[in-house]
C-alpha cells in the first residue's frame, strides 16, 4: 500500500491565510503592564507607552495594592504552586478561604473555584445537564463559547431561545414536557453588545415551568450591586437563582472562575465534573489575591460610582462627536465598524498614530458585518484620556471612510 505525500504544513498555512483574506487574522499585542500605572502599558510593537481601552480588568483590581501586597504574601508563606489537583494535595487553605467568600458574597451556601471562567460554565453545565435524566437545557443564543461547549458535551437535549427573548423562551418551555428537568442557561452581561438579560422574567418563567437557572455574571461580577455580586444583587434577585457563575479574571483582576449554589449541586460538579478532578488547582497567590480583591470590593463601592461616571461621560462624549457607539446598557461601550479589515486597520491607526490600543472584535466573536471596537473604561481613566481617545477616534474613522450603517445589527439579529 502506498501512502499520499501530505503537505501537512501547507494545510495548515492554507487556512492561516484564509483568516487573513478575510481580515480576521488575530495579532497579538505584545504588553507589558506596569503596576501603578494602570491603564498605561509598555508596548513592545511600538516601543510606546499606551493608552490601554480594551481591559477587562474593568476596574483596575490587578494593580491594586491589597490584591498585590496579597500575593506577594501568600507566595512567601504558601509557594508558587498549589502541589497538585483539589482531590490530590491541592486544597490549600487560600483555596477554602476563597471558596467561603465567593459563597458570601452571593448569599449562597457553597461555591466551587476552578481555573478559568470558560472551564467553569464548560464544567458546570456539561455535567449538570448530563446528572439530570433526559434534561432539556434552554440557552440563549448569544451566549458565550464556554456555555455552547459545556451544553454541546452535556449531550442533553437543547433549544436555542432568541436573545432576550421572553415569548420566545416561553413557547419553548410550554412546548416541552413538563415531566423533563429543564435547565435555563444565559448570562446578565452580555459581553461584546453591552446588554443586559431579563433576569426577573427569566426566573418567573423557571418558577412558573420548574426549571432551574443559570446565570453567568462573568461581566458582573464585581461591577454591580451593593457588594459587587452582580447584576442579580443590583435588582435583588440571588435568592431566585439556582447556580450563579462567576470569573476572577475581569473585575476581580486576578485569574480563576467559580459556581456558587447550593451544597448538594457545588458537590454534585465537583465529584462529576472531569474539568475540575483532572486539573491542578488555582495557585495560592491568585486565591489570595482574588479573595483580597473581593473583600475590598465588598466593602468599597468608590471603585463602581468613578467607573460608571467614567462610563456615561465618555459614552456622551463619543455620541456628541459622531461616534457609532451601539446601544448598551451596561459599562462596555462598542463602536461599530462593520468591516473587518477597516476594523482591523482602525485598530492599528489608533495604535500607531495615538498611542492607543483598542483590540477589533471580528467574526467569530460576533456576527459578519458587524465588527467593533469594544471599549471598556475604567476608573483610571482621566477626562483629558477620553478627550483624546474620542479625538482619535474621530480621526482615524474620517480617514478611513468609516460611516456604518447601524440597521446591520437589526439584520444580524
Amino acid at each position: 500500500m502506498t501512502y499520499s505525500n501530505i503537505n501537512y504544513e501547507a494545510l495548515f498555512q492554507q487556512s492561516i491565510n484564509r483568516l487573513k483574506s478575510e481580515g480576521r487574522y488575530r495579532v497579538f499585542n505584545d504588553l507589558e503592564r506596569k503596576a501603578g500605572s494602570f491603564p498605561h502599558a509598555q508596548s513592545h510593537i511600538t516601543g510606546k507607552t499606551v493608552n490601554v481601552w480594551c481591559s477587562n480588568d474593568y476596574l483596575g483590581m490587578g494593580q491594586h495594592p491589597k490584591v498585590i501586597s496579597a500575593m506577594s504574601e501568600a507566595i512567601g508563606r504558601y509557594g508558587a504552586g498549589a502541589g497538585g489537583t483539589r482531590n490530590i494535595s491541592g486544597t490549600h487553605h487560600a483555596m477554602v478561604t476563597l471558596e467561603e467568600t465567593l459563597a458570601e458574597l452571593h448569599n449562597k451556601e457553597a461555591a466551587l473555584v476552578m481555573t478559568s471562567g470558560y472551564v467553569t460554565n464548560e464544567a458546570a453545565l456539561s455535567t449538570l445537564c448530563s446528572i439530570l435524566p433526559d434534561c432539556i437545557i434552554f440557552s440563549d443564543e448569544y451566549n458565550h463559547a464556554s456555555m455552547i461547549h459545556g451544553i454541546k458535551s452535556s449531550k442533553a437535549e437543547k433549544k436555542i431561545f432568541r436573545h432576550n427573548d421572553i415569548g420566545h423562551l416561553e413557547e419553548l418551555l410550554k412546548a416541552a414536557n413538563p415531566l423533563r428537568p429543564k435547565v435555563i442557561a444565559f448570562e446578565s452581561v452580555y459581553s461584546m453588545d453591552g446588554d443586559i438579560s431579563p433576569i426577573a422574567a427569566i426566573c418567573d418563567l423557571a418558577e412558573k415551568y420548574n426549571a432551574i437557572t443559570y446565570l453567568d455574571e462573568v461581566h458582573a461580577v464585581g461591577m454591580y450591586g451593593d457588594h459587587g455580586a452582580g447584576v442579580a444583587e443590583r435588582e435583588g434577585l440571588m435568592e431566585r437563582l439556582d447556580i450563579i457563575q462567576g470569573t476572577l479574571g475581569k473585575a476581580y483582576g486576578v485569574m480563576g472562575g467559580y459556581i456558587a449554589s447550593t451544597r448538594t449541586i457545588v458537590d454534585v460538579i465537583r465529584s462529576y465534573a472531569s474539568g475540575f478532578i483532572f486539573t491542578t488547582a488555582l495557585p495560592p497567590a491568585l486565591a489570595a489575591g482574588a479573595n483580597a480583591s473581593i473583600r475590598h470590593l465588598m466593602e468599597s463601592s468608590e471603585e463602581r460610582k468613578r467607573h460608571q461616571y467614567n462610563v456615561g461621560a465618555l459614552k456622551d462624549m463619543m455620541l456628541k462627536a459622531g461616534i457609532p457607539v451601539m446601544p448598551s446598557q451596561s459599562h462596555i461601550l462598542p463602536v461599530l465598524v462593520a468591516d473587518p479589515v477597516l476594523c482591523k486597520k482602525a485598530s492599528d491607526m489608533l495604535l500607531n498614530q495615538f498611542d492607543i490600543y483598542v483590540q477589533p472584535i471580528n467574526f467569530p466573536t460576533v456576527p459578519r458585518g458587524t465588527e467593533r471596537l469594544r471599549i471598556t473604561p475604567t476608573p483610571n481613566h482621566n477626562h483629558a484620556m477620553m478627550f483624546e481617545l474620542t479625538r482619535a477616534l474621530v480621526w482615524v474613522f474620517e480617514r478611513l471612510g468609516i460611516k456604518p450603517d447601524m440597521s446591520v445589527l437589526d439584520k444580524a439579529a
